[in-house]
């Protein structure tokens, strides 16, 4: 899997990264903020279909705030069709033998409470389909050292993940990319059952200053497009950040998936 989110202006960077995509093979995800300032159906085709859209074939897209500029974020859904899972905007698939949780974070469009309809799928879906790895994509992210902070209303999506022994949670929103030790849902450090995640806001429209360092951000790099480049193995996971050319920013390892509940 590689992707990443906060992408497309009409003559930005996202033209750049979508060229990282070329050369790499496997799913391209989206981590929302896919095009801008308003997410309309002509900023779609003239703007990411040209860049990130030539992958569309192989692409797993989540939605964002700029999406929803654009009533019922009609753009996005219009664009991507029965993939993007409209008008809620969550959807689960498998990459390999992993389980995929796309979820919307937009939780004034689409309710993220315990008790919504999107947490209760989550929590019946995490149970129906047992995996050794899980993966989550979304957009504003649960913590962050950008000037958005944490988006505590999406803590409903951790706390589910969590129980369920997933792995990885990534997502966009500030325009930066950070990467975390593995946390509970409190946001401190659990090195036995904790989520990793990743920030990769650095899809080519603009970077944000680094606010406030949190005690489990292990890196920060905002002056750098690129993409997160995911290995997915049975039992574990390589991550790598590509960045455009002409950059040397650079982050890499591995991690080891919990066991199944």
């Amino acid at each position: 899997m590689v992707g990443a989110g906060d992408i497309a202006g009409c003559g930005g960077a996202g033209a750049a990264t979508a060229s990282l995509l070329d050369g790499i093979g496997g799913t391209v995800f989206t981590l929302g903020d896919n095009v801008y300032p308003d997410g309309t159906a002509a900023e779609f085709s003239d703007c990411f279909g040209p860049t990130w859209g030539r992958h569309r074939s192989r692409m797993l897209p989540v939605v964002g705030n700029h999406e929803y500029h654009t009533a019922g974020a009609a753009g996005y859904f219009g664009y991507f069709g029965a993939v993007a899972n409209g008008p809620g905007g969550y959807y689960a698939t498998d990459v390999g033998v992993w389980r995929v949780y796309v979820l919307n974070s937009q939780c004034s469009q689409v309710s993220c409470s315990a008790d919504s309809p999107q947490v209760r799928w989550l929590r019946a879906d995490l149970a129906a389909n047992p995996r050794e790895c899980v993966v989550a994509l979304w957009h504003e992210s649960r913590f962050s050292s950008g000037p958005h902070g944490d988006a505590t209303w999406v803590g409903p999506f951790w706390d589910a993940l969590y129980a369920a022994g997933a792995e990885i949670v990534l997502s966009g929103h500030d325009h930066m990319y950070e990467r975390f030790e593995p946390m509970d849902p409190t946001g401190a450090l659990d090195r036995t059952k904790g989520l990793v995640q990743f920030v990769v806001g650095t899809g080519g429209i603009g970077f944000v200053q680094v606010s406030n360092v949190r005690p489990t951000s292990v890196i920060r790099e905002n002056s750098t497009f690129g993409v997160l480049k995911l290995t997915l193995r049975p039992e574990g996971y390589d991550w790598q950040f590509v960045p455009v050319a002409g950059r040397t920013f650079a982050d890499s390892g591995s991690g080891t998936c919990h066991s199944a509940p």
